[in-house]
């Protein structure tokens, strides 16, 4: 069974082009989106996955309306694929239940999968020459050296809380826990 799924960004778009094709395609049943397709939650999209069987194809008029990006398009094509599911889209004439298809959709694959290791490569590069110029990443701390010796000072005094001690320097139980017993 095809199973069809369309999707516009805005309400000034309008389904009609896109449901008449899934249509004349041959699909049974079409499940409907009006929202960007970087929104996670997109209810027509998990009914239309939710509906499909084993040996069934979901068809889409074009990849991007699918897909947040080529990663996820990727991951959802492969989760189709574990069910036994196949995925067809009209404009780029993909169809993963041919050999073809498979082969096209496995390119695309591996050029997202090159697409996130330059990206990683170059974040680590970006990063390293960041610390070598001597810049600090992560949290600053929460106390200076000069506020430690306070605490560290107040602490040793049986006669100040740790409630009083926490207001008094403005942190968290836990921050003081962590620096006495550092």
């Amino acid at each position: 069974m095809l199973i069809g799924y369309a999707r516009v960004s805005t309400l000034d778009q309008t389904l009609a082009l896109q449901q008449d094709a899934l249509t004349a395609a041959g699909c049974a049943d079409i499940y409907t989106d009006t929202v960007s397709g970087s929104v996670t939650d997109r209810p027509g999209l998990s009914q239309a996955l939710s509906h499909l069987r084993l040996g069934d194809t979901l068809v889409v008029w074009r990849l991007d309306r699918l897909g947040r990006s080529l990663p996820h398009l990727i991951e959802t094509v492969r989760q189709l694929q574990e069910r036994g599911v196949g995925f067809r889209s009209l404009q780029e004439q993909i169809d993963t239940t041919t050999s073809g298809g498979k082969l096209v959709f496995h390119v695309f694959g591996a050029l997202a999968e090159f697409e996130r290791d330059l990206i990683r490569e170059r974040t680590h590069a970006g990063l390293q020459a960041a610390r070598a110029r001597g810049r600090l990443f992560g949290r600053p701390k929460a106390l200076s050296p000069r506020k430690i010796d306070q605490l560290r000072t107040l602490a040793k005094d049986e006669r100040n809380t740790v409630t009083e001690i926490c207001e008094t320097l403005g942190i968290s139980r836990a921050t003081f826990y962590r620096y006495v017993k550092a």
